[in-house]
């Protein structure tokens, strides 16, 4: 179990390195990059810093050397934000959880079969939702209409339960 001194410094680590990619890093190797963890060692003398580097093999291993090359700014970024003896080493770790779950759930779609658009598109003649976007692109406002009588309707429903606010912004009176 981490203590709540780790916990901290590690959650500092996350955010600062995060920061940093989005606002100083300027090297055109770091791109498409999200930091998804900060583990300090108890010494918090070294961090491992787990990342998530979306697109091919070679954009990765660009994007990985691109940030061994920035660490030292980002360490120094570290240095400001926490006041501790040492400044933690860091050392970038490639996470293939992300890519591995999208190619999983690519091949799951590719094997269980789905509904087909002719299918769908039935299904969704039959529905009938009142203020949904009709075919041709506009807003169904008849919800929105006032009533025969013209005082609205709805504000009994509105008010719900005795001793709440009506819709006159009267509290603790149930509106007529």
């Amino acid at each position: 179990m981490m203590s709540r001194r780790l916990a901290k410094a590690s959650q500092a680590v996350l955010e600062t390195v995060s920061l940093t990619l989005m606002r100083h890093i300027r090297d055109p190797r770091v791109k498409n990059v999200t930091v998804l963890a900060a583990e300090v060692a108890p010494d918090m003398r070294t961090a491992r810093v787990r990342v998530s580097v979306m697109g091919t093999a070679k954009e990765q291993s660009l994007c990985m050397y691109g940030l061994e090359s920035a660490k030292g700014f980002i360490q120094s970024k570290i240095a400001d934000r926490l006041e501790t003896r040492y400044t933690p080493v860091l050392t970038f770790v490639l996470d293939q959880g992300v890519k591995l779950s999208v190619e999983t759930s690519r091949a799951l779609r590719e094997i269980i079969p789905g509904e087909t658009s002719e299918e769908t598109s039935e299904g969704a003649d039959d529905l009938d939702l009142e203020g949904a976007e009709s075919a041709d692109g506009e807003f169904d406002d008849s919800e929105f209409e006032e009533d025969e009588d013209g005082d609205g309707g709805d504000e009994e429903e509105l008010s719900g339960s005795e001793g709440g606010v009506g819709l006159d912004g009267d509290a603790g009176k149930p509106s007529a």
